[in-house]
């Protein structure tokens, strides 16, 4: 199995990135900052006569390698009761290329499974954070993904996650499931 974790955080190493590698730990897997990625926002010409105007910013290769990916967590600390900025933008430029019959997106990303990792600050971000879980649950379904699990974590500043005893064990729970599962 391909695992790859997708990073939507402002902030390299932090709260939520620390839950995933203990998800992941022992796991084989690739790892995608979209901090570092740069890419453009989308400008939507789906209805434009040419289609699409090609961007080269590195997002085609990122999505590729996404698309070759058995298992993806995406992880994202809640901003404003929302993902990131760069996983928004992520999703976003998924307009662009599901019009490319030549990527197959549609047929690609099928029957992938789909992991969420979300951490707040919010006094209550378990219950903060559940409109962006069902925003993912609308993303998955719409694609044809399977949403297999997620985890809402409490923590701001780094290393506050390292407090939140629920969120660490269902991070460890994953881990031992990830190598029962799918660990040869």
């Amino acid at each position: 199995m391909k695992v790859m974790a997708l990073f939507g955080s402002a902030r390299i190493e932090g709260n939520t990135e620390q839950l995933a590698d203990i998800a992941l730990r022992g796991i084989n897997h690739r790892r995608i900052h979209l901090l570092k990625c740069g890419f453009d926002p989308i400008i939507d010409e789906r209805h434009a006569p040419n289609g699409f105007t090609a961007v080269n910013d590195g997002y085609k290769e990122v999505l590729d390698d996404f698309l070759n990916q058995d298992i993806v967590l995406f992880v994202t600390p809640l901003y404003w009761f929302g993902m990131s900025g760069q996983m928004k933008g992520f999703f976003d430029r998924w307009s662009q290329y599901m019009q490319d019959q030549r990527l197959g997106f549609h047929e690609r990303i099928r029957g992938k499974k789909a992991y969420v990792i979300v951490v707040g600050e919010n006094p209550h971000p378990r219950i903060a954070a559940l409109p962006l879980i069902q925003q993912f649950h609308a993303i998955f379904e719409y694609t044809g993904m399977e949403f297999s699990d997620y985890i809402i974590g409490k923590g701001n500043r780094p290393g506050t996650i390292k407090q939140d005893q629920l969120a660490l064990e269902k991070a460890d729970f994953w881990n031992k499931t990830f190598h029962q599962n799918f660990v040869q």
